[in-house]
């Protein structure tokens, strides 16, 4: 490890830092730097002199001491020092109570005993101006308005060292604006107020009055639009500068007369048809009046009169747009509500009714003139149900299935109400879902479906869907059968209702699984006398296998995962009936039969050997059954021999054979076809 540093210093000039001085220590890579308080320490790792530790408690006094680090270790601290933290800054609160003072408040500091604080103008001019006190707050007074100022204050302790500062800005609230000007649009309630920009200002309030009616208008120029003001009325203009530090006093108020009030009471009567009357109220220092009357395809009239009351020609079915204005010396007034009449609107043409599913449907129909709503109305079933909209088409839900509806399409306006002169229509729904009830097996690979529905003239649709293809079966009744499935699968079944007016909803699925396949190919042979070896091909769908030898004499049975299997005490000489049930995962089985199988003839008993004169040799046995035919074999080194007797007998000789050699003899029944038997007793003959 490298050798021991030496701290030349130590100080502090942030509250939260100590700045630690040191010689380079030879074969140091690392410096580690700690500041103690008591139990608790600071640790910082850095490269080179000087270094510095941070996260420290102002005015708190911490032993410093510094290791040196390399590959090979650690040195021993250093011997310590002791540093203080310096004062933390005062946290500011500023605010401008007038335009020309700026207060300024804080919190007390720990270990402080003064407080410095100094105010110049942030863009450099005037001169600064600067306090020491050991209150929480003071006022600068004689500033300049609207004029942006940075504050700076900081602590000290007993012994006169400055801790951090703490540097805020804040700007004087403005003076009131002057030269204050109103213009008045007499073509619109409106008015525009304009003024000389206050030094500091940021933004401008406008507020109009009338009585107990204020308006008010806010921007950051030096003018601004006042809308929305009232026809014969006299208002009080005045201007409030505002920024960031306050707002200026209102500036003495301006007198503003406005032009005449828009006609109200406005009435449209049609005493008979093609003939409307609009009709108001006379308006104070209204001299003339003009009305306009527009209809919805763009043509305009219009007519003038000192009267109160004008008289127009209508047409069916257009929507009329009245509105009056009154005029004097000072201008039109300004824009009165606009009132619309509507004649009786014409019925929906071009109805039509389209199914989306089987409780819902979509109707549509050609827009007609003078027509704002349109109402629905699907009266069947257990109510009536209703769709509103301004739109020409609707979406009827929750409708009940396969029943008839009558569907008639209402057209409303606001003005007139609706036209209850309109021709219904008669819809039906789509049949309803049926609801499977049963799955039963008919047969190897018939299945029969049972379902439950109360629909009327609908024909079923029966679909098995699986990864072996789709089967379907059609019915008009309650059930239907499903052919020719395949074996060895799993199907989901569901069935759908179809009639003149559309489809059903599919019904639940229903799983189905049918019987595993049975073994294409199965080969029995024979291993021994009394065990025989059964193998098949693997039958889809089946996860075991029981296979079964049946005669009179006995059974032979195993049940197996495999596609093999060794029964044992299999009968010689015996037919056996030859079957294999499948079983599928679930337990569905299926039952498969084969051809016979017939085991082999007996082995013969009481096989001796006697030596004939001619180098020969005579084998006798004792004969299982009369009927069979056996016959010998002499193996042995020097040759192979055979010999096989008349029907009848149990004897043979073989002759001429060889002397010297030592023989395997073996007596075994004759097969038809296929290889000899080779499992019967032997005999060694010398």
């Amino acid at each position: 490890a490298p050798d021991i540093p030496v701290i030349d210093q130590a100080y502090s000039k942030l509250s939260n830092s100590i700045t630690v001085e040191w010689r380079a220590v030879p074969g140091a890579t690392n410096y580690m730097l700690t500041a103690q308080d008591g139990d608790s320490f600071v640790e910082t790792l850095v490269k080179n002199s000087p270094g510095t530790v941070t996260g420290l408690k102002p005015a708190t006094l911490y032993r410093i001491t510094i290791r040196s680090i390399n590959s090979g270790g650690k040195s021993q601290p250093s011997p310590f020092r002791k540093v203080k933290t310096v004062l933390a800054a005062p946290i500011l609160s500023v605010h401008s109570p007038s335009c020309d003072s700026i207060a300024v408040s804080w919190k007390a500091v720990h270990m402080a005993a003064g407080f410095s604080v100094s105010l110049m103008r942030s863009d450099g001019l005037g001169r600064m101006l600067k306090e020491n006190t050991t209150n929480t707050s003071l006022i600068f007074t004689n500033l300049d308005p609207g004029t942006l100022y940075t504050i700076k204050a900081y602590a000290w302790n007993a012994n006169g060292m400055a801790g951090d500062d703490f540097t805020y800005n804040q700007r004087t609230s403005p003076n009131a604006p002057v030269d204050v000007k109103v213009a008045f649009h007499s073509g619109a309630l409106r008015a525009v107020v304009s003024w000389m920009p206050a030094e500091g200002a940021l933004t401008y309030s406008v507020t109009v009055s009338s009585g107990l009616l204020e308006l008010r208008c806010n921007t950051s120029s030096a003018s601004c639009v006042v809308p929305s003001l009232q026809c014969s009325s006299e208002y009080y203009v005045s201007v409030t500068a505002h920024n960031d530090a306050g707002s200026s006093k209102p500036t003495d108020a301006v007198s503003l007369k406005t032009i005449p009030c828009a006609p109200v009471n406005i009435s449209i009567e049609e005493g008979e048809p093609g003939h409307l009357l609009v009709s108001w109220s006379s308006v104070s220092f209204g001299h003339y009046y003009v009305v306009f009357v527009k209809s919805d395809d763009g043509l305009e009239v219009h007519c003038n009169t000192s009267y109160t009351q004008c008289h127009f020609q209508s047409d069916c079915g257009f929507t009329y747009f009245v509105s009056v204005f009154a005029y004097n010396k000072a201008g039109q007034s300004p824009l009165g509500d606009i009132f619309n009449y509507t004649t009786a609107p014409c019925c929906p043409s071009d109805f039509r009714a389209t199914f989306m599913s089987s409780d819902t449907v979509r109707v549509t129909w050609a827009p007609v003139r003078g027509a704002d709503l349109y109402e629905t109305r699907a009266a069947g079933g257990s109510g009536v149900v209703l769709c509103k909209d301004t739109a020409t088409a609707c979406t009827l839900s929750a409708l009940q299935c396969n029943t008839p509806y009558n569907i008639t399409v209402y057209s409303f306006s606001e003005a007139r109400g609706s036209n209850t002169s309109c021709a219904p229509q008669d819809v039906a729904t789509a049949p309803c879902s049926p609801e499977i009830k049963n799955i039963s097996k008919e047969g190897l690979s018939v299945i029969s479906v049972l379902w439950q529905s109360n629909n009327e003239e609908a024909t079923y649709v029966v679909t098995a869907r699986g990864e072996a293809g789709l089967w379907h079966c059609t019915s008009t009744g309650n059930s239907c059968t499903l052919m020719d499935l395949p074996c060895g699968s799993a199907f989901s079944v569901s069935a759908v209702a179809r009639s003149p007016a559309g489809q059903s909803l599919p019904s639940y699925s229903v799983p189905l699984e049918t019987a595993p396949c049975c073994p294409n190919d199965l080969i029995l042979t024979q291993v021994t006398q009394s065990v025989t070896n059964i193998s098949w091909s693997v039958g889809t769908g089946a996860q075991t296998y029981v296979t079964t030898l049946e005669s009179p004499k006995g059974q032979a049975k195993c049940h197996t995962l495999q596609n093999y299997c060794l029964l044992g005490c299999i009968t010689c000489g015996t037919n056996y009936t030859v079957s294999l049930r499948a079983i599928s995962e679930t337990g569905l089985t299926s039952s498969c039969t084969y051809q016979g199988y017939s085991s082999s003839a007996c082995c013969p008993s009481g096989v001796k050997l006697y030596r004939l004169s001619n180098n020969g040799i005579r084998v006798f046995w004792r004969a299982s059954d009369e009927t069979i035919n056996y016959n010998a074999d002499l193996r042995g080194s020097k040759g192979n021999f055979s010999c096989t007797p008349s029907s009848g007998l149990s004897h043979c000789d073989i002759t001429e054979i060889p002397c010297g050699d030592v023989y395997t003899v073996v007596v075994a029944p004759v097969t038809d076809k296929g290889p000899k038997l080779t499992f019967c007793p032997k005999k060694i003959y010398s």
